[in-house]
């Protein structure tokens, strides 16, 4: 049975949104008004077309934006336990959506419940939305319908995604601390330079004394934060904007990645989160009977390093001409030697998706080590940089009061 959303006044007027259920957008206004509202908008859930069933005018139309990754892995969680409990697929997607809190997903799990009904398999439903089921998943999931082992590949691909956002949600954490101190840190010194030592330094306008080399260092550059200060701020912007438009052209963003896996400490971070991502990728793929071709272009995608993703598609290439992933994977030097130690073992063992998983947690751990120390080194360097011009201030504001002190005496 199709969903359908609709848009309505309920009895005091308010606007209620919602999905249901119906054969047809007339037997969905025939049950709104049963329930005392009278519906503005009624049609069919779906994402690759507008369609014209709207009334008045306005449209429903499901804007094309994803879902949060750890939503992803819930539902994906769900219909893994409820396929391996023996539930037909129409009743899992059902069940599915009326667990789910969040409307939009309810949406576009009724949606894909509706294309099932009509003859669909699961991945081509999935694929009417992209955005939000990405390549790996649907691939995965046709591969799973194919072999039989539906249940087993959406386990995997539960994990896939838990694991995904867990070292999203460790990176953000890491980062959130040391990124307030230094908005913390900045904003201190612009105040201190542009409100607090102008108040201060007024005192020395009329002792007619030369001043400290220091203050008038700080002195100059007071007057230039309170004179150009807006002008920087605006010039910050608009190159911060400017640079993320050209970082999305294929010729300067190759030239930062470039510039990424060259920077020191920075290619550490770099080349540990891409690996990870793309061994991890190609252990899910590869898992579900995904061919190791078509696993290689699809893992290649979560890479976004587009140096490293030009290495792999170059693996890829040397795959297909019977060379060996590991040997073409080294001859970039973008990958770490453990990776690719980890893979050639696994090519000639016979157990490459073992490998490619334990690859992909020994990156991992590493990532989370390495981002640990860093974040540990950060913290106390940025105290200690703040206490350097804290005391840099200070200094230069007490010499000429020291100087008066000793000629008054």
């Amino acid at each position: 049975m199709p969903a359908f959303e609709y848009q309505a006044l309920d009895a005091n007027g308010r606007t209620r949104n919602g999905v249901l259920e119906g054969d047809s957008a007339r037997q969905i206004r025939s049950k709104l008004r049963e329930q005392s509202m009278v519906p503005l908008a009624v049609e069919q859930v779906g994402d690759r077309e507008q369609q014209s069933g709207a009334e008045g005018g306005i449209s429903l139309r499901l804007p094309r934006r994803g879902v949060k990754a750890g939503d992803l892995a819930l539902i994906t969680r769900q219909m893994a336990t409820l396929v391996r409990s023996g539930l037909p697929l129409e009743e899992v997607l059902l069940t599915v959506s009326r667990q789910t809190e969040r409307k939009r997903l309810k949406s576009v799990m009724l949606s894909v419940r509706t294309k099932v009904t009509e003859g669909y398999g699961l991945s081509s439903a999935l694929a009417d939305f992209p955005h939000i089921f990405p390549d790996v998943y649907r691939t995965s999931v046709a591969a799973g319908e194919q072999s039989g082992y539906l249940d087993v590949v959406l386990e995997r691909l539960a994990e896939y995604a838990e694991k995904r956002q867990q070292m999203r949600q460790k990176v953000q954490l890491a980062l959130f601390y040391p990124l307030l101190l230094t908005v913390m840190a900045v904003l201190v010194t612009i105040a201190l330079l542009g409100y607090i030592v102008p108040e201060v330094v007024q005192v020395f306008d009329n002792i007619g004394q030369e001043l400290p080399p220091l203050t008038i260092g700080l002195i100059a550059l007071s007057e230039a934060v309170q004179d150009y200060g807006p002008y920087a701020g605006l010039a910050t912007g608009g190159a911060i904007l400017v640079g993320s438009q050209l970082l999305r052209r294929p010729g300067p963003r190759r030239t930062y990645d470039l510039l990424l896996l060259r920077t020191p400490l920075l290619n550490r971070l770099v080349r540990g989160t891409n690996t990870a991502r793309f061994a991890r990728t190609l252990a899910i793929v590869s898992a579900s009977g995904v061919p190791i071709l078509e696993a290689l272009r699809i893992s290649s995608q979560v890479v976004g390093n587009v140096a490293m993703r030009e290495a792999i598609e170059d693996a890829a290439r040397q795959v297909r001409e019977g060379g060996s992933l590991a040997k073409s994977l080294e001859s970039s030097g973008y990958f770490p030697p453990m990776t690719v130690h980890l893979i050639a073992s696994g090519e000639s063992g016979g157990n490459l998706t073992e490998m490619l998983g334990r690859a992909a947690e020994s990156q991992e751990q590493e990532m989370e080590t390495t981002t640990s120390v860093l974040v540990g080194l950060f913290e106390p360097a940025l105290i200690l940089i703040m206490g350097a011009v804290v005391l840099t201030i200070v200094m230069a504001i007490l010499l000429p009061i020291f100087e008066i002190n000793q000629l008054v005496q």
